[in-house]
């Protein structure tokens, strides 16, 4: 009896110790998977910066519709509907008004009217444009005017077509009126009721007779200010008997002084 006693004490402890060590390994594998877990969530969880919209917003707004007006005066695209917005941006980037009209016959010392902003940026458009370089004067009425801007050559109407063929909106302004040296635009006389001139040609006053019929029918954008006796000049010229062209061309070549 007391040997059953003690093999079954022996039995109970060695059962304890089994569970004892049991127990130890489970909380030792418990607190290792804690660890390793919780190691790897800020990881998992780890933030991107927030910056990234804030940029792109930013970039889409300095992304401006700019582009488009400079593509305007890029690309040339000038019709009746935008003449006004192209020629008012042309006009503030380049605001020259000092010009050099060299002929064979001499030289004219130009001023452009900023009273007349559209007609003068055209003008300095087109002269940059190198436009009016392979024109002449090509109709000379003698004692009233010289008339320039046109060629009989290919190559001009070209770039007339290149350049759309615009017209301008009158720009008539109180004592700025047709008198000796006066430069203005000349304008189609039928079908053009809104008097639109056309950018392309130009005539300068020779005579000092009174033309106050030509004021507000033709819009006077300029003044010769020197040169006066080479408009005689050219106006002296003989003419090719068929028409009021000159027999020898007076070429046409414009500087721009400032």
């Amino acid at each position: 009896m007391e040997l059953l006693k003690v093999y079954t004490q022996v039995l109970l402890s060695k059962k304890l110790k089994h569970i004892g060590s049991f127990l130890t390994l489970f909380l030792l594998v418990m607190f290792m998977s804690c660890g390793h877990n919780s190691s790897n969530k800020p990881q998992e969880k780890a933030p991107t910066p927030p910056a990234k919209p804030k940029q792109e917003i930013v970039k889409k707004k300095t992304v401006t519709p700019t582009p488009k007006k400079e593509k305007l005066l890029v690309n040339d695209v000038i019709n009746d509907k935008n003449v006004r917005r192209f020629f008012s941006a042309y006009g503030r980037k380049n605001p020259e008004t000092k010009l050099l009209l060299k002929t064979r016959l001499g030289n004219i010392h130009i001023t452009l009217f900023k009273e007349t902003p559209l007609h003068r940026a055209s003008f300095i458009y087109l002269i940059k444009n190198g436009y009016y370089n392979k024109t002449c004067f090509h109709r000379i009425v003698k004692d009233f005017i010289i008339q320039g801007g046109w060629s009989d050559t290919e190559i001009v109407q070209k770039y007339r077509n290149q350049l759309n063929n615009y017209r301008i909106p009158p720009e008539f302004r109180k004592g700025i009126i047709h008198k000796r040296g006066a430069l203005s635009a000349t304008r189609r006389w039928v079908d053009n009721p809104q008097k639109l001139s056309n950018p392309f040609e130009f005539f300068i006053m020779q005579t000092s007779v009174d033309c106050s019929h030509l004021n507000f029918e033709h819009t006077v954008f300029g003044q010769v200010t020197s040169g006066f006796e080479v408009i005689d000049k050219i106006a002296d010229v003989t003419l090719d008997g068929h028409s009021e062209w000159p027999e020898v061309d007076v070429d046409i070549e414009f500087e721009i002084l400032k």
